[in-house]
């Protein structure tokens, strides 16, 4: 049957997406219009809950152009302005330079990344303590880099160790490109290959809970971090103290978790890498030390001197976030020799489709803003006091990120809670216990499924998933007991953790700082 152009054109529009979700999307941007000439406070919630949609179905459709264009449809019929929208992305300039510079940056110290966790796995052969210390590296870099880039890091590490397997089980030598299998000497069993994919998912999810264990404790670890923080207008030293109450217990509750499920072998971990693949790993490691040229060796001292300079410049603000990612990108091309326009190129390739999905979100932001959404949820949460309204806040933050972005929601949040302390609605101490609640509760329980956190999400669609055997349930299920400590911890510490005297004391400091800036300018008036 030929095909006719009503087919074609449903065919083309969002590519492979399942037709329902193809007629869903065409359904909303029939629906919108109209459900805003009838009640725009009801359309606008329409709106914001279509969006969480295409956030949720992120792994049949990317999010970009489906609520792109619930976006532009929002703009063009009223809900709310260029201008605003316009306004929102300059606010929030800081955070779409660290997505851009930033994670650019570190792609060109992947082979210092690269090295250090190959030698992890090939010098230690305890799981556990292997197990941890993937936890752990990934926790620090997450701190001072985008958890998204620490995430493809280990991608790119586990699909090189993946690479090398299927190589040498090939019956190919490491530099070979010739088929040898007809030796046989070198082919691993089923058993060995299902093992050595569940010692991979293992470290992949220990990892990605890595990152988010880290990536809550600064404002540089996650983009909706960035966003709090410029709110609040907190640098990074003080972000990363006020947040310490939630997430120094939070962090050692996740690496005892890690501990526990490996030892007991429980939610599909405990699995060991298999001693034949241990060697092929080891011997590959040893054939790459082996062969390592000066040239080789100069490239990775200067990452390490450039990875110093990094955490340097962030733990005192030498610069904004993105400037020192941009700074990090010359200076590691420059004395690396990475010169070649296509060779810088494909360092942004991994950022700036979600640069190009966070600026939709400030447009969504712009209607919420616009039509007043969030007002009477942020006026009932505002109702309680105490410890018990920052509970309330962690809460409805941790099951909002659950089904949708976390840095949506933290966005949405920070913004509504800005208002009210513009308004007069709470004092500046209430907004800064709120604003340590809203970055917890969008970072911690978001681990609970991939549609939370972007680095999740991005191992869910990279390459090795399938490899390994990594489902969107079975993420979920490894993520389980994460999600149940990290959670309980959280609002433990958010109840009994001493958040109040924190505040107090970034008060006490800041009125002394005042007093005494006061004191020298008397003192100057006088001597004039």
């Amino acid at each position: 049957m030929p095909v006719t152009m009503s087919q074609a054109f449903l065919d083309n529009f969002l590519g492979n997406s399942p037709k329902w979700f193809k007629f869903a999307i065409l359904s909303f941007l029939v629906i919108n219009p109209v459900v805003f000439y009838l009640n725009p406070f009801v359309a606008g919630w329409l709106l914001v809950l279509e969006f969480i949609f295409t956030l949720a179905m992120a792994l049949k459709c990317y999010p970009l152009q489906p609520g792109g264009l619930l976006a532009i449809e929002a703009v063009i019929i009223g809900m709310t302005s260029p201008s605003q929208v316009l306004h929102e992305i300059e606010a929030n300039l800081e955070v779409l330079l660290l997505l851009i510079f930033m994670v650019a940056g570190i792609y060109f110290m992947k082979q210092l990344l690269l090295f250090a966790f190959t030698k992890m796995i090939t010098k230690v052969r305890s799981k556990i303590a292997v197990s941890i210390m993937f936890c752990v590296a990934s926790a620090f870099l997450s701190a001072f880099l985008d958890a998204l880039t620490v995430i493809a890091v280990i991608i790119a590490v586990a699909v090189g160790f993946y690479s090398i397997y299927h190589k040498v089980a090939s019956g190919k030598n490491f530099n070979d490109s010739h088929d040898h299998t007809s030796d046989g000497q070198n082919q691993l069993c089923e058993e060995e290959l299902e093992a050595f994919r569940g010692f991979l998912r293992n470290l992949l999810m220990h990892a990605g809970v890595g990152t988010a264990l880290g990536g809550v404790c600064t404002m540089v670890g996650e983009p909706q971090n960035l966003i709090i923080a410029a709110q609040a207008n907190w640098q990074f030293a003080e972000f990363a103290l006020r947040m310490s109450p939630v997430t120094v217990p939070v962090f050692v509750a996740g690496v005892l978790t890690c501990y526990l499920v490996e030892k007991f072998k429980v939610f599909d971990y405990g699995k060991q890498l298999p001693d034949a693949v241990h060697k092929i790993l080891s011997d590959y490691s040893a054939h790459e030390d082996a062969h390592r040229t000066k040239h080789d060796k100069i490239k990775l001292v200067v990452q390490a001197f450039v990875g110093i300079w990094l955490i340097i410049g962030l733990a005192f603000h030498l610069a904004s976030v993105g400037l020192i990612g941009l700074s990090v990108i010359i200076l590691t091309t420059a004395f690396n020799g990475v010169t070649n326009e296509h060779a810088l190129g494909k360092a942004f390739e991994e950022a700036l489709p979600f640069t190009a999905l966070l600026a939709v979100f400030f447009a969504i932001v712009g209607v919420i803003i616009d039509q007043q959404l969030f007002a009477p949820v942020i006026q009932w949460a505002l109702s309680y006091e105490g410890n018990t309204q920052l509970v309330i806040f962690y809460i409805a933050n941790g099951l909002l990120s659950m089904v949708s972005d976390n840095v949506f929601v933290g966005t949405v949040y920070i913004n509504e809670v800005k208002a009210a302390l513009l308004d007069g609605q709470i004092t500046r101490d209430q907004f800064d216990l709120l604003a340590v609640a809203i970055n917890t509760g969008t970072n911690l329980p978001s681990v609970a499924t991939p549609n939370g956190q972007a680095a999740f999400l991005f191992l869910l669609t990279s390459a090795i998933a399938p490899l390994i055997r990594l489902s969107y349930g079975r993420m979920v299920w490894m993520a389980l007991p994460y999600t149940i400590v990290l959670s309980i911890v959280g609002i433990l510490a958010i109840q009994f953790g001493g958040l109040e005297q924190m505040t107090q004391y970034f008060y006490d400091n800041n009125m002394l700082l005042h007093h005494t800036l006061q004191e020298v300018g008397n003192s100057a008036a006088s001597a004039h």
